[in-house]
């Protein structure tokens, strides 16, 4: 059975991206080989991808989930239905609204392996749906102030198993198991 994890490197006031949609603090930050192993390991394991997204902003403009790295299925949530895109032998196939149905498509074409979800707006769907095994996160010291948040609006507590914790150079990595989420 294929573990479902919401995937986000962010900010350490919890911002995925700044408020207009900018990402450029991602790449400002040394690392170490270490943290490319954490990053590697967890891509060698992703069998599909769950985003959100149309396709111009993520299939055109070079916003492929992973820059391309995780050769897997990625399924986008989109509110217009649209025929299956296929770029550098990714596949990426629409699912029109229904979040948990994406869900399921992705881990019957994961195989087993894992499921990445990428977005807040997915990744809480997802915890308030009840269909998340684990949260991985990959935390680089900056201060963005304001943004696109991972968590904001969530509106239920969900508790947390640590399961792994590694820092290096700049960024510190934390694993956590879903145990039970309440409104």
């Amino acid at each position: 059975m294929s573990l479902v994890f919401v995937h986000a490197t962010l900010t350490l006031d919890g911002f995925l991206a700044g408020p207009n949609g900018e990402v450029d603090w991602m790449f400002d930050v040394p690392s170490a080989p270490e943290d490319q192993e954490v990053v590697d390991r967890v891509c060698a394991n992703i069998g599909a991808v769950v985003g959100g997204a149309n396709s111009t902003r993520t299939i055109e403009d070079d916003g492929i989930p992973y820059g391309g790295i995780v050769n897997a299925p990625v399924f986008l949530m989109t509110h217009t239905p649209a025929p299956p895109v296929e770029r550098d032998g990714i596949t990426y196939t629409f699912v029109v609204d229904d979040i948990a149905e994406a869900v399921e498509s992705a881990k019957r074409a994961a195989g087993g392996k894992w499921v990445s979800l990428l977005g807040g707006s997915i990744g809480r769907q997802c915890l308030q749906l009840g269909l998340v095994d684990e949260i991985h996160l990959d935390v680089v010291p900056v201060l963005l102030g304001e943004g696109i948040s991972l968590f904001g609006g969530l509106g239920m507590r969900v508790d947390l198993e640590r399961l792994e914790t590694s820092a290096f150079a700049s960024e510190t990595h934390l694993r956590f198991r879903v145990l039970e989420a309440s409104v």
